[in-house]
């Protein structure tokens, strides 16, 4: 892997159970079939460099953000934490908050969103589908200009591409969404940022957060 890629990691919190980074915006998780740069393998090659190790890191990957999306990431560095961080989320003990600009059209400024989500495994979508799983999210307008609107989400449920398609189906489509916004301008970059969680340490059993600031650029900037 790229040295200036594992140079560049930005580690925002570690300690001997996990490891929290920001992860930049258009890089993969975890690797794929395009074999680009991911998530995971620089966090790996960041701890085997800083503590010289030769052979393989574990390194449990234990939530995810899309691809397009930047912002604060946590990885398990032993399979107890692991097991204990998933735990967690399956209990919803993970408080995800995010920040993102929408659509304004009048958005209320403040609000829960409720829905039921299904995923299409072809196009790799998600849709509003009465048979679907329970979504739930609330948000809070923190800025409006130029008929965007800055806001900060709480998820409370963690659904695929959950954000994007509870905003999109209520007319608040967010910035070059290139999936759910048809306004979207193509390479413009969806603006969507894991702003902050809110874990309990796998071991000292205490309450932790951790924050990614947004980028200081437009549309984040309004």
């Amino acid at each position: 892997m790229d040295a200036g890629l594992v140079n560049n990691l930005k580690v925002i919190y570690e300690d001997n159970h996990i490891i929290v980074v920001e992860k930049p915006c258009n890089l993969l998780m975890q690797e794929d079939k395009t074999r680009d740069p991911d998530l995971l393998t620089m966090t790996k090659e960041y701890l085997k460099r800083k503590y010289q190790k030769p052979g393989n890191v574990y390194l449990g990957l234990v939530h995810r953000l899309d691809r397009p999306v930047g912002g604060v990431v946590v990885f398990a560095k032993t399979s107890k934490a692991a097991s204990r961080l998933s735990n967690q989320i399956r209990l919803h003990q993970f408080q995800k908050q995010y920040i993102a600009i929408v659509e304004d059209n009048n958005l209320k400024n403040e609000g829960t969103f409720q829905d039921y989500l299904s995923k299409n495994e072809q196009t790799n979508t998600s849709f509003v589908d009465a048979k679907g799983k329970l979504s739930i999210l609330s948000y809070r307008v923190l800025s409006r200009k130029d008929n965007l609107a800055k806001v900060l989400i709480d998820l409370k449920t963690g659904r695929h591409h959950q954000i994007r398609v509870q905003f999109s189906s209520r007319n608040h489509a967010l910035w070059a969404d290139q999936r759910y916004n048809p306004k979207a301008i193509k390479h413009q970059q969806l603006a969507l940022w894991a702003y902050r969680l809110t874990l309990i340490h796998p071991t000292l059993k205490q309450s932790m957060t951790f924050e990614s600031p947004i980028p200081n650029q437009y549309p984040f900037t309004i």
